[in-house]
C-alpha cells in the first residue's frame, strides 16, 4: 500500500480584492465578483452533503441481503465505497466520521511453522528420513497463494510468526499444517479445520470453516477429522494476533504418516481444496450442512 502522504495540488493564492471605493457598501455587505454567496455555498454544502449519505446508503442497500450480513467482503465493500466518496470529494463528507476502508483486501496464508529467520527454525513435525511439516506446509502454501493470484486475489504468505500478523486486516486468515509422521493408527488419516472462536463475527468464521471442510473433502476425498481436534488449533495463537473482525481459520491437510505420499505428490490437489474453501466463503457458496 502506498504510505506516500497525500499532497494537495498547488494553486496559486488569489490577488487580494481592491476595496469598492465611494459609498458603494461595505465589502461585508455584498457578494464577491465571482464567487457565490455565503447562503449559496451552505445550501450547496448541505446537498452535497445529502447526496453522499444517500449514495453510501443506496451501496448498502445494493449489498445487504441476509445471507451476507456478516460476510466480511460485503463489508469491506460498503467501507471501500465510504471511502471512495470520501477521495472524490471530502467537503461533501464534512461532518461524517472519517472511515478507513480495510488497510487491504488482502488474504493470509499463513506457512504453518516456517519462518523468515533461519536463526529461528521450527521444522514442526520431523520424520525419520528427514521430511519436516514445514517444508510440507510451505510448499502447499506457496501453491495456494500463487492459485489465489492467479484468479486475481491479493495475498499475503506469511510465516508463524510474521509481524504482519500483529494486528492483520485483511478478507480472511488461513493457517496450513499437518499432523505427525508417526504411526497413530490406520484411523489417524484424514484432515482437520477449526475456526477462530474469539472472532468479532464468529458467524464469518464459522462459514469459512464450513467452507473448507466442505470444498477440501470434496477434492481431495479426504474425511474430516473432527475428533482429534485440539485445543492448540482452536486456541491458536495467530488468532490472538490478527485483529479481531478479520476472520481466521487453521487446516490440518492430513497426517504425515498415512496420507505422506497424496500430501507430497499431489500438493496441487492439497492447495486447490484450500483454495476452493477460501472462494467458496469469499463468494458467499453453499456448502453441505452435513458435514460435523
Amino acid at each position: 500500500m502506498d504510505q506516500t502522504p497525500h499532497v494537495p495540488p498547488f494553486t496559486e493564492p488569489l490577488p487580494p480584492a481592491t476595496p469598492p471605493s465611494g459609498n458603494s457598501g461595505s465589502r461585508a455587505s455584498r457578494p464577491v465578483p465571482g464567487f457565490p454567496s455565503p447562503q449559496r455555498t451552505m445550501l450547496l454544502g448541505s446537498l452535497q452533503v445529502v447526496l453522499s449519505a444517500a449514495v453510501v446508503i443506496a451501496t448498502l442497500f445494493t449489498l445487504w441481503n441476509p445471507s451476507n450480513l456478516f460476510n466480511n467482503q460485503t463489508l469491506s465493500q460498503a467501507l471501500l465505497a465510504w471511502q471512495m466518496q470520501s477521495e472524490r470529494n471530502p467537503s461533501s463528507m464534512a461532518g461524517f466520521p472519517t472511515i478507513t476502508a480495510e488497510p487491504s483486501m488482502h488474504i493470509g496464508i499463513v506457512a504453518g511453522h516456517y519462518s523468515k529467520d533461519k536463526n529461528n527454525y521450527d521444522p514442526g513435525a520431523v520424520c525419520e528420513d528427514g521430511l519436516t511439516e514445514q517444508s510440507v506446509n510451505f510448499r502447499i502454501a506457496t501453491i495456494v497463494q500463487q492459485k489465489l493470484t492467479s484468479i486475481g486475489y491479493q495475498v499475503d504468505l506469511l510465516s508463524e510468526f510474521d509481524p504482519m500478523l500483529s494486528g492483520y486486516r485483511g478478507q480472511l486468515v488461513v493457517s496450513i499444517h499437518n499432523d505427525s509422521c508417526e504411526y497413530q493408527g490406520d484411523q489417524a488419516t484424514g484432515f482437520k479445520v477449526a475456526a477462530a472462536v474469539r472472532n468479532a463475527y464468529p458467524e464469518a468464521a464459522n462459514q469459512l470453516t464450513n467452507c473448507l471442510i466442505d470444498r477440501y473433502g470434496r477434492d481431495t476425498g479426504m474425511s474430516f477429522h473432527f475428533n482429534t481436534i485440539t485445543n492448540d488449533m482452536t486456541e491458536y495463537h495467530t488468532f490472538n494476533e490478527i485483529n479481531s473482525n478479520t476472520p481466521a481459520a487453521i487446516i490440518e491437510t492430513g497426517f504425515l504418516n498415512l496420507d505422506r505420499q497424496f500430501l507430497t505428490e499431489q500438493s496441487d490437489t492439497v492447495a486447490q481444496g484450500i483454495v476452493d474453501g477460501i472462494t467458496c466463503y469469499l463468494n458467499d457458496e453453499k456448502v453441505d450442512s452435513t458435514n460435523p
